[in-house]
């Protein structure tokens, strides 16, 4: 728990780095209670294959790498619409990189960069992260209610072609079973759908 009473969430971190220091200074500051797992990755490569195989919360790239700069990378991280991603570049590239991939929602900022700069970043991502996570849970409760009009609406024109009765009349049944039983409308739908299909 937080000092807010609020719950601490673990996130997921990739950081693909071909620097063993930066690695290094990255493995130390980033806390096992609220960073787990932490994976690295040398190239871009090799990051392809690891997010090929699971989702991170939140993908650190520091530019450049042995194989790829890592901006196509960065879009290609963030479009899947689940990872915050962050990319490190040097000054002399910062602008262009940054005007290329802000209209992609990546993160970037100029290496090198002090520990207080990248705590400071780790935060905003993890601001992000959980702004997004909202936005899918409302997103999903949305969908779970549009499936569940169908499902309704379904039953509803079974019970009116198999029982010869009026809409309000099957809506009526519905919510009336569906209150008496303590359960949901979509409950007693199915079991109309599944009596009469």
């Amino acid at each position: 728990m937080s000092i807010l009473g609020l719950e601490e969430n673990q996130y997921s971190v990739l950081i693909v780095s071909s620097s063993e220091k930066f690695n290094n200074d990255m493995d130390r500051m980033l806390s096992k209670a609220v960073y787990s797992p932490i994976s690295f990755s040398t190239s871009i490569s090799a990051a392809r294959r690891m997010i090929a195989q699971r989702q991170y919360d939140l993908i650190i790239i520091n530019s450049p790498l042995s194989d790829d700069f890592g901006t196509g990378f960065s879009i290609d991280c963030n479009q899947n619409g689940y990872s915050i991603v962050l990319q490190l570049v040097k000054s002399e590239h910062h602008e262009e990189i940054s005007e290329k991939l802000m209209p992609y929602g990546v993160f970037t900022l100029i290496k090198p960069i002090s520990r207080q700069g990248m705590l400071t970043a780790l935060r905003w991502m993890k601001t992000a992260r959980c702004r997004l996570n909202k936005i899918e849970k409302r997103t999903t409760s949305i969908e779970d209610k549009m499936q569940e009009i169908r499902t309704v609406n379904k039953a509803k024109w079974l019970l009116i072609s198999v029982e010869h009765i009026e809409e309000s009349e099957a809506h009526k049944r519905i919510e009336k079973e569906a209150m008496d039983r303590c359960v949901s409308k979509k409950i007693v739908a199915e079991e109309i759908i599944e009596k009469y299909s």
